[in-house]
């Protein structure tokens, strides 16, 4: 038989926690292990009864449902947090995603999005129990873990289409406990991944490009900074100075990619319009680029011509092209799009300007949010087909036949 998946709930009204048994009783997959109506209570009936799944109230009298998530992930590591507020405020949301929370309900959440939620995130802390139940370790991958990574950038030959916002939400959509991901932002003169998850990050990628550092798992570890979500980030340098350090040391950006394709299930970079060495690099190391571009002339203009480029450098296999702020008012169809470069769109991302803007000026990514928004839609399909083209790729060929010389930028021997 099946697990069933163990849930327990934490709520200061008694009201609130009959009425969530009451509606959980009647899921044949779902058990309610215990009820506690205050955090501390909440943490006690976690160590006895380790929960898959505990329904957390953010506000109550004792202590706050952010703390209480903090202590009860001390102990039980797989249990997997649903915080239920009435607060609808985005720094709500982000100390709770920090605290470790998987999930943000507003109260009353509907049944169906209830049990929905709880099931997903219950399957994952099933697996989890389950591994440690063998002696695997339940938490995301450390550091030294080998694995056969794949690694995706995200690319556009034009400013202001959209890149970073595109690279941070499509990382959060591939990161999960079973394939951890690692954004890298390799935008070395003005990149800003960490203001877009409202990160402080001491160190950057012009830590790890110096030649005269020792790639070793330990030294990159120190190196990102974790989000609340579990996802890891590598961050640009601090000012635009410090990119000549990348710059000069982008053989050293080469191992350090391969490093972590060894340790994570997906490496998302984000990048520069530019085509300089690091970038280069970078596209030598994918194993897909996405290539976005928008419905205005001058991008379409600039992909055309990057697609010039990707031919004579041998990278049109790994180019996926993606058209962000999709909108049929603008008179620019991705139809005509690929129509007009003679290449197929793989994905379409919808205009959502106010969900984009607000998500950048909050640094809490939309994939955060209401995932019914078809924004959010989007960048979850674009996931999935990332997914399935990248277990359809090719097994690697030698890379001293598969990648082109070059002596200098562009220019093949």
């Amino acid at each position: 038989m099946a697990t069933k998946i163990r849930v327990l709930i934490v709520d200061d009204f008694a009201e609130t926690r009959e009425s969530i048994r009451k509606l959980l009783q009647f899921e044949s997959d779902l058990e309610v292990c215990g009820a506690a109506g205050t955090g501390k209570e909440g943490i006690t009936l976690a160590k006895q009864t380790e929960p898959h799944v505990v329904l957390m109230d953010i506000n109550m009298p004792d202590m706050d449902g952010i703390a209480a998530t903090e202590k009860v992930l001390e102990e039980v590591p797989f249990a997997q947090i649903i915080m239920l507020s009435v607060q609808s405020d985005t720094d709500y949301m982000q100390k709770a995603m920090l605290a470790g929370a998987r999930g943000y309900l507003a109260k009353p959440p509907s049944a169906d999005q209830l049990i929905a939620t709880i099931r997903k995130v219950g399957d994952i802390a099933v697996k989890l129990e389950q591994k440690k139940s063998i002696g695997v370790e339940a938490v995301a991958a450390p550091v030294h873990v080998q694995r056969a990574g794949k690694v995706i950038t995200i690319y556009s030959p034009k400013g202001g289409v959209g890149r970073t916002t595109v690279a941070v939400n499509l990382a959060l959509a591939l990161h999960t406990v079973d394939t951890p991901t690692v954004l890298v932002d390799a935008s070395v003169q003005y990149g800003d991944a960490t203001v877009f998850l409202n990160l402080q990050a001491k160190n950057s990628i012009a830590d790890l490009a110096d030649k005269s550092v020792e790639l070793d798992p330990e030294v990159i570890d120190s190196v990102l900074v974790a989000h609340g979500t579990g996802l890891r980030v590598l961050s640009a340098p601090p000012s635009p100075e410090h990119s000549e350090t990348v710059q000069q040391g982008h053989n050293q950006v080469k191992r350090l990619l391969r490093f972590l394709a060894q340790t994570y299930q997906y490496t998302v970079i984000d990048t520069a319009p530019t085509l300089d060495d690091v970038t280069l690099t970078i596209f030598d190391e994918s194993d897909v680029i996405v290539l976005l571009a928008a419905p205005d002339i001058p991008t379409i203009k600039n992909v055309r011509l990057f697609y010039d480029v990707a031919e004579r450098l041998e990278y049109l296999g790994k180019i996926m092209l993606v058209m962000n702020r999709v909108d049929k008012r603008f008179g620019i169809t991705a139809e005509a799009v690929a129509d007009n470069l003679k290449q197929p769109v793989a994905a379409q991302l919808p205009f959502d300007e106010r969900t984009a803007i607000q998500a950048t000026n909050q640094g809490v990514p939309f994939m955060m949010g209401d995932r019914t928004r078809p924004l959010v839609r989007a960048v979850l399909e674009l996931a999935q087909t990332l997914r399935v083209r990248l277990t359809e790729v090719r097994e690697a060929a030698p890379e001293e036949e598969k990648k082109p010389i070059r002596t200098g930028i562009l220019r093949p021997r």
